[in-house]
């Protein structure tokens, strides 16, 4: 069987329980998450076979994390383990007018540490048809650029599909190289991109002229960038642009956009008005698109899976989305009305 293989950073996530500030109560809920291992998820939670790729500490933590990822099927044997540290992100969600607070502290984690060559390619993409990877990667230090860089690269060479959520992160651009450089540069590896308006300006240049920061989004303005980027990168084939109303840390507007070269298809909207968790949202439109791209019959069902994936999301606390295939079908279908079901 054909694998799907991610390749990033899982964190220990320690988060203020409720709604907390930091610190408000004694106490931090601790779970695991990361953008490529999230995706890994979905696509297991589908029923595909998911691999990750990522380096962990050896030591209890990281035995709970691996324990955490078999839990959900996907497949940890190409994981390397070392001495070190785990990454972690300490969250605080927000509510109404006050935004949600992600701090990272993720320095010197054992991924950030490893060398390139360490990785052995060969091993790595043994029966894998797709790899997925996020900007994220490449941000954690010089060492996981380089390796993000090959892993593409590798991945290309053998003929597998290649997406990428170019996945802007300002606060992890810290090493002294431009964060243009290096996606531009991945991008000419990939098949798919991933991404909304501000990973396309900060992370390839390009410019999108809605004001989203006033809510306000231009449907238009999304074709203009995504065929820029499809006329920039002739490589990549379509590109998937998430459409994002935020009105409020409660109250978000959720739908996405596609361009194949032939075609834009906008999704339909949905309006989330409680939302339980952002954190996870677009990686779970991530692993809803690389699903429906391989398994669904266009791009418009694709798309729409997709859409309703990540929705669903939003209503789970917690990195990963645990939601099954047929939760997704029947929201993709029109069936949002959250009847008890008996």
């Amino acid at each position: 069987m054909s694998k799907y293989l991610t390749f990033g950073e899982l964190m220990l996530r320690l988060k203020s329980p409720g709604r907390e500030r930091f610190m408000q109560s004694p106490s931090l809920e601790a779970t695991f998450g990361g953008g490529e291992a999230n995706v890994a998820v979905s696509l297991a939670n589908y029923g595909l076979e998911a691999e990750f790729l990522s380096v962990i500490p050896e030591n209890a933590i990281g035995d709970a994390a691996i324990g955490e990822l078999r839990r959900f099927n996907v497949g940890t044997d190409k994981v390397i383990r070392t001495e070190g540290r785990m990454g972690i992100y300490y969250l605080e969600t927000g509510a109404n007018q006050r935004a949600s607070k992600v701090i990272y502290d993720r320095a010197y984690s054992a991924i950030s540490l490893f060398k390139p060559e360490g990785y052995d390619w060969e091993k790595v993409y043994k029966d894998v048809k797709w790899l997925h990877i996020s900007g994220i990667t490449p941000a954690i230090s010089e060492e996981t650029k380089d390796a993000s860089l090959l892993a593409v690269k590798e991945a290309k060479k053998r003929g597998i599909t290649v997406s990428i959520d170019l996945n802007y992160r300002k606060n992890l651009w810290k090493y002294g190289v431009d964060a243009k450089e290096v996606m531009s540069e991945m991008t000419k590896y990939a098949d798919i991109i991933i991404a909304n308006e501000e990973d396309c300006q900060k992370s390839l240049g390009l410019k999108c002229e809605s004001n989203v920061e006033g809510g306000k989004l231009d449907q238009e303005d999304y074709k203009k960038l995504s065929d820029s980027l499809l006329a920039e990168y002739p490589n990549v084939k379509k590109v998937a642009i998430t459409l994002r109303e935020s009105k409020s840390a409660d109250i978000n507007f959720w739908a996405a956009a596609l361009n194949n070269g032939s075609e834009f298809i906008v999704s339909r909207k949905y309006e989330m008005y409680d939302i339980v968790d952002r954190v996870g949202g677009g990686d779970s439109f991530a692993g809803g698109l690389i699903y429906g791209l391989n398994e669904l019959g266009s791009d418009r069902e694709a798309l729409e899976f997709a859409v309703a994936a990540s929705c669903l999301k939003h209503t789970i606390d917690g990195d990963f989305n645990r939601v099954t295939l047929d939760e997704v079908q029947k929201l993709a279908k029109g069936d949002g009305s959250g009847r008890v079901q008996r």
